[in-house]
């Protein structure tokens, strides 16, 4: 996975812890305040102590949806019992913090919760709410119900726009992983024909000698006989690495990641570095460089396609986000077992330039280059400007 979602992700969480504990020490302060006010009086000590189940459900990781239906729960008896039974003196100061907690839970249960557990618990909560005047009299349902129903479809609508955002999300990051499966689909269906052909014309070869008659030596026999064996060999390589990905595309929701147009029907040839160097090579604002290691050899057809998509996808991010950049370096090099593709550029990213992106180009990326066991990292450059690196690894033979 790409370096960026992972810190995006570690941030989110600090952020939202960050914000739990704020809110969580302002409720304590504020119930600890309603507490030392009603010390001698028991219903409001109680209702003190319903509004803290409430405020920890609203900060509650593990088991959220337990506190949740917990804190509805005791909210509404306590409904039943202090309207029906002891009918506590009016304007409790924690009734603010319960029904705050409450409202937040309502929110947090609509945006997280499973469809078949949404409905039931969002019901109890606000019901829960709607009632809690009801503890006082028929009058006061009848001044604050109105209001507080207000309020509670707030909290229900903050949920469902959540909802919705994190379904959006989730859809184009289903999307953006089915097109990179589609590609590599027909990657697959290139590797394999390339080798299979070689396959059919050597043992056509063969064939036509064995049928002219000329005699063969052993050693012209074993040559000929390698060389299918290689290109077998090679086949079957390249399809075990790639449908070890393609397999993946049966746990996408066919609604959510249905895959995008693709806008054109030619078999694109198989992945080499003569079309990575014309990739390159046509890249002139910035202009482009591309180093090869002398001794980098010849890659399996999987790995070199993959290293053109890392240098497509950051020449083309360059030329959306980076137009103040000078110039782009674009590096293949041994890695030890490893083959290494970066793409450096010197931008500082106040070109002002401003094009439309998915924004998610990396995740399809990271993707790829997680199928053939690589990583690839995508950050800003200690002395200025952005990279793009894919460790590739290099199978052995």
């Amino acid at each position: 996975m790409s370096d960026i979602g992972a810190r995006l992700d570690r941030i989110h969480s600090v952020g939202g812890c960050l914000v739990r504990a704020a809110y969580a020490g302002f409720a304590s302060l504020y119930l600890l305040g309603c507490a030392a006010a009603g010390l001698r009086d028991g219903p409001t000590l109680w209702m003190v102590f319903v509004a803290l189940v409430a405020n920890v459900a609203a900060v509650s990781g593990r088991g959220f949806l337990v506190w949740a239906a917990g804190a509805g729960a005791l909210s509404a008896l306590s409904t039943l019992c202090l309207g029906t039974v002891v009918r506590p003196e009016l304007g409790a100061p924690s009734l603010f913090a319960e029904i705050g907690g409450l409202l937040i839970v309502i929110a947090r249960v609509v945006w997280r919760a499973r469809r078949d557990r949404l409905v039931p618990i969002a019901v109890l909560l606000a019901a829960a709410v709607l009632a809690t005047p009801l503890r006082w009299s028929l009058i006061a349902a009848a001044l604050f119900t109105a209001p507080l129903g207000i309020t509670v479809a707030v909290a229900l609508g903050v949920g469902l726009y959540l909802r919705a955002l994190d379904a959006r999300r989730a859809r184009s990051l289903a999307s953006a992983r089915r097109d990179e499966r589609l590609e590599l689909a027909r990657d697959l269906h290139d590797f394999v024909a390339h080798h299979v052909t070689g396959i059919v014309v050597q043992a056509q070869a063969a064939r036509f000698t064995a049928g002219s008659g000329t005699a063969q030596t052993q050693e012209q026999l074993d040559r000929m006989l390698g060389e299918i064996e290689k290109a077998g060999t090679e086949a079957l390589t390249s399809m075990r690495r790639m449908v070890g990905l393609l397999r993946d595309a049966q746990n996408v929701n066919a609604p959510d990641g249905e895959a995008l147009p693709d806008g054109g029907s030619s078999t694109r040839p198989v992945g080499d570095l003569d079309r990575l160097r014309d990739l390159v090579e046509g890249f002139a604002h910035p202009p482009a460089a591309l180093t090869l290691e002398p001794g980098l050899g010849a890659l399996p057809p999987e790995v070199a396609a993959s290293a053109h998509r890392v240098v497509q996808e950051a020449l083309t991010n360059v030329r959306k986000h980076a137009a103040d950049a000078a110039s782009v370096r674009v590096t293949l090099a041994r890695v030890g077992a490893d083959v290494e593709v970066a793409v450096r550029d010197d931008g500082r990213g106040r070109g002002g330039r401003r094009l439309p992106s998915g924004g998610f180009g990396l995740t399809g990326l990271g993707e790829r280059v997680g199928a053939l066991g690589g990583r690839l990292h995508a950050g800003p450059r200690p002395e200025g400007g952005w990279e793009v690196v894919a460790r590739l690894p290099v199978p052995d033979g």
